[in-house]
């Protein structure tokens, strides 16, 4: 049984790999803008910036499918990652959004 203590270990550790893993890829991926490998991914590939994080976003949701999917045992480690990596997309999507937003 999943208790809401347990839950809270995972969720709290969770988040708190996620924010580990996004510091990180900051320094070896942006510049001041956070957004700048998708604003350059956009026009690398004529589309917008949101298209270019959805095309890279779909390749680690494509992993957790076929993880899911194949019925063999995966490693811990491996699911952190890959869905480290799907929740931080998500938080990179709301920071593209939020940058939307503002410019309206």
């Amino acid at each position: 049984m999943m208790t809401s203590e347990r839950f809270e270990a995972i969720l709290d550790a969770q988040l708190a790999r996620c924010r580990q893993v996004l510091v990180e890829k900051a320094k070896e991926y942006a510049t001041e803008d956070r957004l700048h490998n998708f604003r350059v991914a956009a026009v690398l590939q004529g589309c917008t910036e949101m298209q270019a994080l959805a095309g890279m976003m779909a390749k680690h949701t494509v992993s957790v499918y076929d993880m899911a999917r194949d019925g063999k045992p995966h490693p811990l480690a491996l699911w952190e990652e890959k869905i480290t990596d799907s929740i931080n997309y998500l938080l990179l999507l709301r920071a593209m959004v939020d940058e939307l937003e503002v410019a309206k």
